[in-house]
């Protein structure tokens, strides 16, 4: 089953350093997802399958809950945005190192590409309310980088 082009986003909350402390979550689907790939997705993105989705899905301690929503997301040069549904939307933009060379961050422990450096960004827009979880903020840090999870057929 082809998945290619649907998303997936997960609004987390840590009370403390995220790697010491079990996180409150929701999951969002792509709307657009047909109830097998819904089905799909989330048994790649619970852990069930195994992988690095079962590394970052083992932190969740409080699931608040899953809903199929339209979900955004662009990608233009250094610029990254999120939109999902009417609960959240992020603005996020690559900075600059030297010789205006992106920088990057490797071997992070929570590592959502492994294989991939993460570009260092600068948030100008993150605002989130749905559940018992809720932000807005704005001149932050962000990460983004290229991944590709794939099955062996």
């Amino acid at each position: 089953m082809k998945l290619d082009g649907l998303n997936m986003a997960l609004g987390a909350h840590s009370p403390g350093n995220m790697i010491d402390v079990k996180w409150d979550a929701v999951v969002y689907v792509d709307e657009r997802a047909t109830e097998d790939q819904k089905n799909a997705l989330l048994t790649i993105y619970s852990g069930q399958a195994g992988g690095h989705p079962a590394r970052l899905a083992s932190h969740i301690g409080n699931m608040l809950g899953v809903k199929s929503v339209e979900i955004d997301y662009q990608a233009e040069g250094r610029k990254r945005s999120l939109k999902i549904g009417d609960v959240g939307q992020t603005e996020i933009e690559g900075i600059y190192g030297q010789g205006d060379a992106e920088v990057t961050v490797t071997n992070h422990k929570l590592c959502v590409a492994p294989g991939f450096s993460a570009v260092a960004a600068k948030s100008t827009k993150t605002t989130y309310k749905d559940e018992s979880l809720s932000l807005n903020v704005t001149d932050r840090n962000g990460l983004y980088s290229p991944f590709m999870y794939s099955a062996e057929a």
